[in-house]
C-alpha cells in the first residue's frame, strides 16, 4: 500500500496532505521514509515543514535495494577474490619451502673454529662488554703455551636483541649470528646457551655462515 501511495505521489504530483488522509500517520511515515532527507519543497530547508515533501529518485531507490537484496559488495568482493585467485602465487608452502636470507641476516648465534679445528675466540670480552642487553657471559684461562683460552662462554638468547654488535666487535669473527632462525624452543633454559651449544651451531652452519661473511668482506 506504501508504494502504491508513493508511485501515486511521484507520478501524479499528489499533494502528501491529500494521501494521507486516507492513511493516518502511518503512511506519512512511510512517506518520509523514502526521502533522503525530509526537507521543503519550497525552500529546501530540513527544518520547515510543508505538504509537499521531494521524493528521493527511483535510480537512488533502485540502486539501495540492489545493494541490499542482491549484496553487490559482496559480489563486488568475490569477484576481486577470484581475479587475484588466478594470478601467479606470491607466497610460498613453508616450512617444505624456504624463502631468500639476506647475507647479512642475524639468526641464531654460534661460535667458530679454525679450519684446523682451533677455536677462534681469544677471551678478549669485547663482546661482552658491547653487549647491550647484557646477555653474554665470558670466563677465561691462560693455556700452556701463553694464549688465553675460554672455558665459559654463555648467552641469554632470552635477552638478546639481536642487535649484531657482538659480531661486528669481534676482530677474528669467532662470535656471529647465524643463518639459521628455527631454533623455537619449548623451555626457558634451553635458550641459555653454553659454549659447547654456541661450538656446535658453528660446526653445523660454518659453510653458510663463511659464504655470508665472505659477500660482506668489502661492507666490514
Amino acid at each position: 500500500m506504501m508504494l502504491s501511495k508513493r508511485v501515486l505521489h511521484t507520478s501524479f504530483g499528489l499533494a502528501k496532505s491529500q494521501i494521507v488522509k486516507s492513511n493516518g500517520p502511518a503512511l506519512l511515515i512511510g512517506l518520509r521514509s523514502f526521502a533522503t532527507t525530509p526537507r521543503s519543497a519550497k525552500t529546501g530547508d530540513p527544518n520547515v515543514e510543508d505538504d509537499n515533501i521531494l521524493p528521493t529518485p527511483w535510480e537512488t531507490i533502485f540502486d539501495r535495494a540492489s545493494q541490499i537484496f542482491f549484496i553487490s559488495e559482496i559480489a563486488r568482493a568475490m569477484t576481486m577474490a577470484l581475479e587475484i585467485g588466478l594470478k601467479p602465487k606470491v607466497t610460498i608452502n613453508y616450512p617444505f619451502e624456504h624463502g631468500y636470507l639476506s647475507p647479512r641476516f642475524r639468526g641464531e648465534h654460534a661460535l667458530r673454529r679454525y679450519p684446523t679445528g682451533d677455536e677462534r675466540c681469544i677471551s678478549c670480552k669485547l663482546c661482552e662488554a658491547i653487549c647491550p642487553a647484557q646477555a653474554i657471559t665470558i670466563e677465561a684461562e691462560t693455556r700452556e703455551d701463553g694464549a688465553r683460552r675460554t672455558t665459559r662462554y654463555d648467552i641469554d638468547m632470552t635477552k638478546c636483541i639481536y642487535c649484531g654488535f657482538c659480531q661486528e666487535a669481534c676482530p677474528v669473527d669467532a662470535i656471529v649470528e647465524g643463518p639459521n632462525f628455527e631454533f623455537a624452543t619449548e623451555t626457558h633454559e634451553e635458550l641459555l646457551y653454553d659454549k659447547e651449544k654456541l661450538l656446535s651451531n658453528g660446526d653445523k652452519w660454518e659453510k653458510q655462515i663463511a659464504k655470508n661473511l665472505m659477500n660482506e668482506f668489502l661492507y666490514r
